[in-house]
């Protein structure tokens, strides 16, 4: 544990952005897996509200650094193309 008392904060600080960021990785996560079973079971519509929600959440995540641009930009495009592929 640190001594210094701006070090002791840092830690404080820390820990609550790695929660953070991590409970906006899983919920992002878990609207995928909705996604994903919205397209194996053939519901289109519901796929495609849930993409437009994934997308923009994936955007957000990515302002915040909280994930890569690029990686942010990889999965809605391979969202993307597995729905157009299951149509």
């Amino acid at each position: 544990m640190a001594n210094i008392k701006s070090a002791e904060k840092r830690i404080l600080v820390t820990a609550k952005k790695t929660a953070l960021n991590k409970s906006k990785k899983t919920e992002i996560k878990t609207y995928i897996k909705k996604f994903e079973s919205a397209v194996a079971n053939g519901n289109f519509d519901e796929a495609r509200a849930l993409l437009k929600v994934i997308d923009k959440k994936l955007k957000r995540a990515a302002h915040k650094n909280v994930i890569h641009t690029n990686a942010a930009a990889r999965k809605v495009s391979r969202l993307t193309k597995a729905l157009n592929k299951a149509m």
